[in-house]
């Protein structure tokens, strides 16, 4: 009775650890900037630089307009060309690729292709892709045709049109008339030229139009295959350590 008692509004020394201390919830890593990607996230895809297809659509509206440009311009030269050795038809199916892709521009972006209206863009926009570049080749084979048949021309001027032969081992020469032109020189040398101009610049469309296709397709069932692989593998074995 007679010993002296601590106060009881005295604290004790030598009390637990601050750490035992009720402290506020962890709510886990913060999302950020230079947090780690969870499995199944994807980002916009980029072409140099630019989101995809920004840079593919671009080129194929530029390529699409000089294509229809220079088609027009040898469809003028003579009345009588055919539709074939006057490819503007494949620069307006180019220059439509490359409004859609301009315009899955203005469609925000979702992941893992979550809304119809993009997967269908994507969808249509690869297809039409396919189509610009096959009548790009078309264009390049008909304007290649016609180039070496007029290495092989001898042309002279009749009656307002052009009259060009053809000649061959056989007895009898092919003639082939251009209606419309008032001297030959506009075709052996200026619609030649426009000829040459057709096949290079379709050339390029056409591998613009397959670098477009090639993209989509690595990107949509090679890139997206293989992470989805890697992810489902490491979270298996996550939870196999962890029982």
């Amino acid at each position: 009775m007679g010993k002296d008692r601590q106060p009881r509004g005295q604290k004790k020394q030598g009390g637990p650890p601050a750490a035992d201390a009720a402290g506020p919830d962890d709510m886990g890593p913060k999302k950020g900037k230079g947090a780690p990607k969870e499995c199944g996230e994807e980002e916009a895809r980029t072409c140099c630089g630019c989101r995809f297809p920004l840079l593919p659509a671009l080129l194929q509206l530029a390529l699409g307009i000089a294509v229809t440009v220079v088609g027009f311009l040898m469809a003028s030269i003579s009345s009588s060309l055919l539709v074939r050795d006057t490819p503007f038809w494949a620069g307006i199916i180019v220059c439509l690729v490359a409004y859609l892709g301009l315009f899955m521009l203005c469609v925000s972006y979702q992941v893992d292709e979550r809304t119809c209206i993009q997967f269908a863009m994507k969808l249509l926009y690869f297809l039409l892709s396919t189509l610009g570049l096959t009548v790009c080749v078309l264009a390049v084979a008909f304007a290649a045709h016609h180039y070496s048949q007029l290495t092989r021309f001898t042309c002279e001027t009749a009656l307002n049109s052009c009259q060009c032969k053809l000649f061959s081992s056989e007895t009898f020469s092919r003639t082939f008339v251009y209606q419309d032109v008032t001297d030959c020189a506009s075709i052996t040398g200026t619609f030649k030229l426009f000829l040459l101009i057709q096949m290079i610049l379709n050339v390029v469309c056409s591998l613009v139009c397959l670098l477009a296709c090639f993209v989509m397709w690595k990107h949509r069932y090679q890139v997206f295959y293989v992470g989805d692989r890697i992810c489902s593998l490491t979270t298996s074995e996550g939870q196999q350590q962890t029982v």
